[in-house]
């Protein structure tokens, strides 16, 4: 282990915490259960204790977080782990990972500020919490990763701990949705490890602050580009599902409505932008200013951030608008990556100052350093500017859900009205993500369309068409989300209540929603990102001047020359924007809403049919795929079937050729043994019958001699024993020939 160790320390404490909190928050037979022991007193107790010992280890986690930054300046910035996981671990910790390791421990202190209320009638709060500090390390080891592989490890530990945030309800739609989110996080974590062992093959090396170096002469050379763009992909599979990339998205509308509000405030606001950190590195380490890498992620983002806008005008639900705005935001973030490829000095060939002639793929484009400079900070503020929104946003429609349960536009409708707090918090983000002057929003927002107008001077003819038409989308997209989120504000704090069966009258309804107070901690943990919104908002020099620039890092983008940003060119685009949106809300009010019982109610009317899940996904992965995968091995087996039988049956006429072929062996072995028998027999026969026709003449006569007849039965007795040595002869010539075998094979064998 060489390093700062305390880097280490960051990521561990949050999962010795779980485990702490976990343990002091348990109970065998908890109060309620049968049998048990335990008072109502001492129950509150107990989980009051966890609650505060979670806030605590949160608050320990900021100090070890403000000591690692003190600490970095004296024992450096990087920790490397050996025999881990088999490639090691390394940690990297400054700049871009500096601040995003700040955010998130900025949006995990306010959940937990915000959760111990709003679990206060919930079950399941020990495992809540428990996987709640588990997720933080992972996630902290995600931005701190000094390599891609270090980046998977953690990745995947964080997908698998944040799916019980998806299930916690345990609800059929829950684990559904649950289940969706895992797979999703799965699959994409295989096809992204592919991905960095594919570029570990070719780079050997997946550092991140080695890999750029490293990938030079690969393209310099253009025999492997197309390797390299197929290692890309599959590694932007993995990040994009996490970001909710379109078509990658399909997780993200179905789990932020089941899922906890503290929970869904984390998964839009931190655990979407450990993808987008994914795809920066891709964009800026390994493809910076590959035109053809900077065009594939400007059509994905264009097509996520339009795709998201429209999902969200339709939407009724609270939380599913909320989180179809998160997938837009986030094709807002990468249409800004994208751009700031296409405008990048490419590392690659900017010795070379021209494009790689060899190259059928991939070419480079070089322009000047301050149109990147503009694109790539509005990327990385726009990535901190989304998660404080959602951070607002998410726990202010946990704010209604706590009161109400419910989460239709029609059944929360006129709820805030009255409640001041409420309203003036959910104000603050939806302004902000809005991109309204004054709020942080606008800052990011307008970075990103400068660098899109700028690109597009730098064209002509159908590029610089095309490249419009992505500018007119962007600012399609800003209207929407201002239609969108003018459709929440006004259904939630300025229309009157629907009346119905559920609730006793209009003026009950608006009541509770005066009447209802969230707690000093809870107001706390809404307050304090929205005063960040507005701060930076107001005074953009902290975010431009600072913020932006300590986070370059990771863009290699230069400081940005001087930028008006409320100039009438920059707040024109608004302009165009929020005319639009007032247009979209217009829209919705018409054609998104009916007359019911003489109330005009929000409808619906997006074609249930159009989800890519119910549509594409579920039919390829449980039907088409498993219906083709089978006839493929169907079709296998059968063909084994044919082949085993084929060679059942050579050996079956093999073998019955080679006993014939031993049967006509053995027969002639036989033959040739009786053969040579009775040649021998007769050999002996002839001179035995010559001997009796010239000595026992007389014998044969009848003449009797005692001494001839002696010598004529020995003869008889020779004669009989050669007849004997026939049969004999031919048994030991076979069993010579099987001797003559069994040495053979042993020789060959031995």
């Amino acid at each position: 282990m060489e390093g700062n160790i305390i880097l280490l320390n960051l990521i561990l404490w949050p999962f010795a915490s779980a485990i702490i909190c976990y343990l002091s928050g348990w109970r065998r037979v908890p109060f309620g259960a049968k049998g048990s022991t335990e008072t109502e007193a001492e129950a509150k107790a107990r989980k009051d204790f966890r609650n505060i010992l979670v806030i605590s280890s949160i608050i320990l986690e900021i100090m070890l977080y403000v000591f690692a930054i003190i600490s970095s300046a004296k024992q450096g910035a990087t920790l490397h782990i050996d025999k881990i996981c088999g490639l090691g671990l390394n940690l990297s910790f400054g700049g871009f990972r500096v601040v995003y390791v700040g955010v998130a421990l900025l949006m995990w202190s306010m959940t937990a500020l915000f959760s111990r209320e709003y679990f206060a009638h919930y079950r399941n709060r020990n495992r809540y919490y428990f996987f709640f500090l588990l997720t933080l390390g992972a996630t902290l080891g995600v931005f701190m990763s000094g390599d891609l592989y270090t980046a998977f490890v953690f990745f995947e530990i964080m997908s698998f701990t944040s799916y019980t945030w998806v299930a916690h309800d345990e609800k059929p739609s829950a684990m559904k949705a649950a289940g969706t989110y895992l797979a999703v996080a799965v699959i994409g974590g295989l096809v992204m490890l592919m991905g960095i062992m594919m570029l570990y093959f070719k780079l050997g090396t997946v550092m991140i602050n080695e890999i750029c170096e490293a990938a030079i002469p690969v393209f310099e050379s253009g025999e492997d580009t197309a390797y390299m763009f197929v290692a890309g992909i599959c590694i932007l599979f993995g990040f994009g599902a996490k970001a909710g990339m379109f078509p990658l998205h399909i997780w993200l509308p179905k789990a932020h409505p089941v899922a906890p509000a503290p929970a869904s405030a984390l998964l839009s606001g931190v655990l979407t932008k450990s993808g987008v950190y994914g795809v920066l590195i891709l964009c800026f380490e390994i493809f910076s200013g590959n035109h053809s890498w900077g065009l594939l992620i400007l059509v994905l983002g264009v097509i996520t951030m339009f795709t998201g806008a429209v999902l969200a005008v339709f939407s009724i639900d609270l939380k599913r608008t909320l989180a179809c705005s998160s997938m837009s935001q986030i094709g807002f973030i990468l249409t800004g990556c994208a751009v700031s490829v296409l405008l990048s000095h490419s590392p690659h060939l900017s010795e070379l100052g021209q494009v790689a002639e060899n190259d059928s793929i991939i070419s480079f484009v070089v322009y000047g350093s301050g149109e990147t400079s503009l694109a790539a900070a509005g990327t990385v503020l726009y990535m901190v500017n989304h998660s404080l929104f959602k951070l607002v946003l998410f726990m202010c429609a946990g704010a209604i859900y706590m009161k109400l349960h419910k989460l239709d536009l029609n059944e929360i409708r006129g709820f805030g009205r009255g409640n001041k707090l409420l309203m003036v918090l959910f104000g603050v983000g939806a302004l902000g993500i809005m991109g309204v002057p004054l709020f942080s929003g606008y800052i990011s927002k307008t970075l990103i369309h400068e660098g899109i107008v700028e690109y597009a001077h730098e064209l002509e003819g159908g590029a610089h068409t095309a490249i419009k038409a992505v500018e007119y989308l962007f600012l399609l997209s800003g209207g929407m989300t201002i239609g969108y989120m003018l459709k929440l504000f006004i259904a939630i704090f300025v229309e009157k209540p629907v009346e119905n069966t559920k609730q006793k009258t209009k003026e009950h309804h608006t009541d509770m929603g005066k009447s209802w107070k969230i707690s000093p901690l809870s107001a706390l943990a809404l307050i304090i990102p929205a005063i960040i919104i507005i701060v930076c908002g107001v005074v953009p020099s902290i975010y431009i001047d600072n913020l932006s620039v300590y986070m370059s890092n990771i863009t290699h983008a230069p400081e940005i020359e001087h930028i008006s940003i409320f100039s009438l060119e920059n707040l024109k685009g608004f302009a165009i924007s929020l005319t639009i949106g007032l247009l979209v809300y217009l829209f919705i009010r018409k054609a998104l809403m009916k007359e019911q019982n003489g109330v005009r109610v929000y409808v619906n009317r997006w074609p249930g049919k159009l989800d890519l899940e119910e549509l594409i996904y579920r039919p390829l992965l449980l039907k088409l795929l498993p219906a083709v995968f089978a006839g493929i091995f169907k079709g296998l087996i059968k063909l084994t079937e044919i082949v085993w039988s084929g060679m059942l049956i050579i050996p079956e006429k093999f073998f019955k050729g080679l006993i014939r072929c031993t049967e006509l062996i053995w027969n002639g072995i036989l033959k040739f043994g009786k053969g040579l028998g009775f040649v021998a027999s007769s050999f002996g026969e002839a001179i035995i019958y010559s001997i009796k026709k010239l000595f026992f003449k007389e014998l044969q006569e009848n003449k009797q001699s005692p001494i001839m007849e002696k010598l004529y039965a020995r003869f008889d007795a020779g004669d009989r024993t050669l007849r004997i040595l026939e049969a004999t002869i031919s048994y030991s010539i076979i069993w010579l020939l099987l001797g003559l075998i069994g040495t053979i094979l042993f020789l060959i064998l031995y």
